[in-house]
């Protein structure tokens, strides 16, 4: 059976504001649960004009508070940039106002240029990249410590430096853990502690199965999880005609060209999109880039997913949509749970 899951990045439109892109992420998500999709995860960005959300974990708490039975998580929290007991207190707050609806999306990429990435490392000495491991492992001790865990069972050895320290508040049950990646790094440590990965094919089309495949042949039983569960990312557009799909399109493709060159921006208008002047290398790469997404009716994209689902050997999708055109959004969002016969869970 099929899985459909939410990804959205909270992206601005040119002349709008922070605060409305945040507003509707809030309504995208109702949108979503009332579709019958399973979990709605949200970006962290830094630093730039195109996407207003910065903290993930401020957000997953009033999407969650809006909505009553969609799974609420970060698509993901960029760990280099905080402390392991942190980021579990954090969790364990939203799981203990949310029981078992709160997901932990965990990532190593900065979301950020490297200049900011230095202004949000957490002391006078970033994390780097190698102790990644480190840092995911401390993390999962802290939240299995919260809840009571000890010895094999899980938690913080007794012999930790740690040891005493606790994640709180404490209790029963704890965030589902996740690792997100573009790569096969992500796809290894994934393999490494046992957790449920998730491609993003929409950042990395070049990589193909391979990092899909690494994981499952690498996969280490855990507490977290007994065997590989495997996601992958997807852009979407989805419109009721073929025409009206690739012109929605318009304005998320034109960012991702000027992305490529280093110029991206908050994401225009339509029109704007529709009729900005490129020279003749730019509407090749325009074609390239195009090519980086699933577009069309319900029934196209339904079959190109399944496609995908068949070549990548996974049956849960993570759809990411970006218009300008919020109710176009949304529409899109219904339109793809309708091809997929999806239902609202009671």
């Amino acid at each position: 059976m099929v899985t459909l899951s939410a990804l959205d990045q909270s992206p601005i439109r040119e002349g709008g504001t922070g605060a409305q892109a945040l507003q509707e992420t809030i309504d995208l998500a109702r949108a979503c649960e009332a579709a019958g999709y399973q979990r709605y995860w949200v970006a962290e960005h830094h630093s730039g004009s195109s996407f207003a959300g910065s903290a993930p974990e401020i957000l997953i708490g009033a999407i969650a508070a809006a909505t009553h039975t969609i799974r609420v998580g970060s698509g993901g929290v960029m760990l280099p940039h905080y402390s392991p007991l942190k980021v579990a207190e954090i969790f364990r707050v939203l799981h203990a106002l949310y029981p078992d609806r709160i997901d932990l999306g965990l990532g190593r990429a900065p979301g950020s240029d490297q200049k900011t990435s230095r202004a949000l490392q957490p002391g006078p000495q970033a994390y780097g990249i190698d102790v990644f491991p480190q840092q995911v492992q401390l993390l999962q001790q802290f939240l299995e410590d919260a809840q009571g865990l000890k010895g094999d069972a899980g938690g913080l050895p007794v012999d930790h430096p740690y040891q005493g320290i606790h994640a709180v508040p404490r209790g029963p049950g704890m965030p589902d853990l996740w690792m997100l990646g573009s790569s096969s790094d992500g796809a290894a440590y994934a393999a490494q502690f046992g957790m449920p990965y998730c491609f993003a094919h929409f950042i990395n089309q070049d990589a193909g199965p391979s990092p899909l495949e690494i994981y499952r042949k690498s996969f280490r039983p855990s507490r977290i999880s007994s065997q590989p569960r495997g996601s992958i990312g997807v852009s979407v557009m989805v419109a009721d005609t073929e025409e009206e799909a690739e012109r929605q399109s318009a304005s998320r493709n034109l960012w991702v060209l000027h992305l490529l060159q280093n110029k991206a921006g908050p994401f225009k208008s339509l029109d704007d999109a529709l009729a900005f002047p490129l020279r003749p290398d730019e509407v090749q790469m325009l074609q390239s880039v195009k090519h980086r997404s699933i577009t069309g009716t319900p029934e196209q994209v339904r079959g190109r997913l399944l496609q995908m689902g068949a070549e990548y050997g996974v049956d849960d999708f993570v759809i990411l949509t970006i218009t300008p055109d919020h109710e176009a959004r949304k529409r899109s969002y219904e339109l793809l749970a309708q091809a997929f016969d999806l239902k609202a869970a009671a």
